[in-house]
């Protein structure tokens, strides 16, 4: 691949990565606990505001379809610095937008340019040491994590104290910071792809189709990260009513009892000395599924949510680690193309998750999400039980 590769990489790049990492990615999750104040706003009903977070998960997939991959083709550095004026311009159109046709277009633009934490993840991977390289991957990946979590709870303080639109605003001015940062202190990229962009796309659609490693993590991923999603879309509305009565910025903090699950999740990769990839998976999603059980009969309560948060993200987080894990040690130099399709097909999951848990929502409440929820997590197990051995000893080179 690179020469650099051998030289290690500053820990400094390593920080740097991990904190834009998680100010981009948050750009997709403020919404979450802001879909309440933006349906009063508009005076549009739950499930229309629920389409902002539908279409954002959607763009984010199509954006680690037809972005991500350019990142063996192009100079990374180059790429990611119009990347970053592309999602300044979307939130900032966010920011302004009048009608909920404006929002549902700057939602699906915002997700489909803030891709760069999956450039960051491969180009750290590629300029790690071997012996660092699992603990840099770990420290981009905790950033990541925290990004997604603290945006839902900065997305309910600010939406509480300033209303929707200040967040998006201050999020887009973020991005200006952020391209200044990546402009100095980013390290060069060769690219490793010489074709064109439609052979480049045609590579990653031959991985999709022919390693069964990375199909199983890709449904994994997908089922589990769709749970997810299923509980952070409807959590707002469920505690707009009694007996919680609660703002955006109380359910937002829920992404605090978040973060210690998906902390806790950071270190997962240490059980690998006691236990094998596809143990740690099945545990993991055990744990996705138990969550439920918290949310569904303990759900009238604080403490019953908590601790469902929590749970559910543990094991999403835990099992999305041991999926890229498991995929990385597929061998090939086309890391970015194998970060696409898993991630076209994690974040996929999660729009369908948030569909159907506001479809739920709609008819059955409650009790309707928590059942889309448990699906998930249930299919993921099954697909698991059913296919890891398998999949395992067919393990393949590219």
């Amino acid at each position: 691949m690179q020469t650099s590769t051998t030289n290690g990489i500053s820990r400094t790049v390593i920080w740097l990565m991990a904190i834009i990492s998680g100010l981009v990615v948050a750009n997709n999750y403020y919404n979450q606990p802001l879909l309440g104040l933006i349906s009063k706003d508009l005076n549009v009903s739950e499930s229309a505001a629920s389409k902002i977070s539908v279409l954002t998960q959607i763009g984010y997939a199509l954006g680690l379809l037809l972005i991500v991959p350019l990142g063996d083709k192009f100079f990374r550095k180059k790429l990611i610095l119009i990347d970053l004026f592309l999602v300044f311009g979307s939130l900032l159109w966010m920011t302004f937008a009048t009608q909920l046709w404006m929002l549902y277009a700057a939602s699906l633009l915002i997700g489909v340019t803030s891709v760069i934490p999956q450039l960051f993840i491969p180009i750290a991977a590629e300029l790690s040491s071997d012996k660092e390289k699992s603990s840099n991957i770990g420290t981009v990946m905790s950033g990541l994590l925290l990004g997604i979590l603290l945006s839902r709870f900065i997305g309910g303080i600010v939406g509480d104290v300033w209303g929707w639109r200040a967040m998006f605003g201050i999020a887009a001015g973020l991005m200006i910071l952020v391209w200044l940062a990546v402009y100095k202190m980013l390290p060069e990229m060769q690219p490793n792809f010489k074709g064109t962009y439609k052979e480049l796309m045609r590579s990653v659609a031959h991985l999709a189709k022919t390693q069964p490693i990375l199909q199983l993590a890709s449904f994994r991923g997908a089922m589990a990260f769709g749970s997810m999603c299923a509980l952070f879309t409807t959590l707002v509305f469920h505690m707009e009513k009694p007996p919680f009565n609660a703002g955006s910025s109380v359910v937002g903090s829920f992404g605090l009892a978040g973060a210690v699950g998906a902390l806790a999740a950071a270190k997962v990769g240490k059980l690998q000395k006691y236990l094998d990839i596809n143990r740690i998976i099945l545990y993991s999603l055990l744990i996705v599924v138990g969550s439920w059980a918290f949310t569904y009969f303990a759900g009238e309560t604080y403490w019953g949510l908590i601790v469902g948060v929590i749970l559910v993200d543990l094991g999403v987080q835990s099992s999305h680690i041991m999926n890229q894990t498991n995929y990385f040690l597929i061998k090939s130099n086309a890391v970015n193309r194998l970060n696409t399709v898993y991630m076209v097909s994690y974040f996929i999951g999660g729009s369908l998750g948030t569909w159907l848990a506001s479809m739920a929502w709609q008819y059955a409440q409650w009790s309707g999400v928590c059942f889309v929820g448990a699906s998930f997590g249930l299919l993921a197990i099954i697909a698991h039980v059913l296919f890891c051995n398998k999949v395992n000893a067919s393990q393949s080179q590219i």
